[in-house]
């Protein structure tokens, strides 16, 4: 009876860890660094990912990149 419920456990675990390693990988904001300037109006966030970057603006605007290639990342 132990056994069994050491594998659930088992089970349970392996499927939290597969679950946060798909949304880690999908994920933009692996890298994330701020600029805010003399006044709000300039501040910009941007948000590097293994698949894209993102810069979000403080006016509310998002612009995303897909990279061409993951070959010429740092």
């Amino acid at each position: 009876m132990a056994n069994s419920g050491v594998q659930l456990l088992g089970f349970g675990l392996s499927l939290i860890g597969i679950i946060g390693l798909i949304v880690g990988t999908i994920l933009p904001q692996w890298k994330m660094s701020a600029y805010v300037g003399d006044s709000i109006i300039t501040a910009v966030a941007t948000y590097q990912g293994l698949w894209m970057s993102c810069a979000f603006q403080s006016t509310g605007q998002l612009q995303c990149k897909i990279y061409d290639s993951i070959l010429q990342l740092d």
